[in-house]
């Protein structure tokens, strides 16, 4: 089980778009992605939690956490051998593991936990909450976004992460993830 949540070692700069639902994350994915001429890794959870109401109606469960860690890695590692430059990925396992603690009365399963805080990335953009939020199947707070910022936010310095926090419209958190990815590029 283990091994399957672990990253592959990878010669690309890792970045990840990090924050709570409907703050623009899968569109500054795509948007990077095409800019650097790049891949972007899709959030696994939202295929999997989709299929999972479309066939059954129900929303995610405790159980399916490990599924959607393991299946987000696999994506990651996968796309990581196709790129030597840039990879976006549009989640990680620490948002995976802020989600269980936030739905599940603060619990996450052990292992998810070890490879949430133990997997590396260069940077994160934390995406802020001024983008309006839009419904869907799956998004389910509305009202609820500062308290799940927050919680985004404190994930991110309890674990020492690298982050930039990105607000404004599309174009000025494009701009600003560019001036921070340019950076690493040129001191890699």
């Amino acid at each position: 089980m283990e091994e399957k949540l672990r990253q592959d070692p990878s010669n690309c700069i890792k970045i990840v778009l990090f924050g709570p639902e409907s703050t623009g994350k899968t569109t500054l994915s795509r948007q990077l992605a095409e800019y650097y001429n790049s891949l972007w890794v899709p959030e696994y959870a939202r295929e999997y939690l989709q299929e999972k109401w479309n066939n059954e109606r129900k929303t995610c469960e405790p159980k399916d956490l490990l599924p959607i860690a393991i299946g987000q890695i696999k994506l990651e590692n996968e796309l990581s051998k196709k790129t030597d430059s840039v990879l976006i990925c549009d989640t990680d396992l620490l948002e995976t593991k802020v989600y269980s603690e936030a739905y599940y009365k603060g619990s996450c399963d052990p292992i998810l936990d070890k490879y949430a805080k133990n997997n590396i990335y260069d940077l994160y953009f934390l995406t802020y909450i001024d983008i309006p939020w839009e419904a869907d199947d799956l998004r389910d707070k509305p009202d609820e976004r500062e308290r799940m910022f927050k919680a985004f936010e404190s994930a991110l310095k309890n674990h020492n992460k690298p982050y930039v926090l990105l607000k404004g419209n599309k174009q000025e958190r494009l701009q600003l993830a560019v001036k921070h990815i340019d950076k690493l590029i040129k001191n890699k």
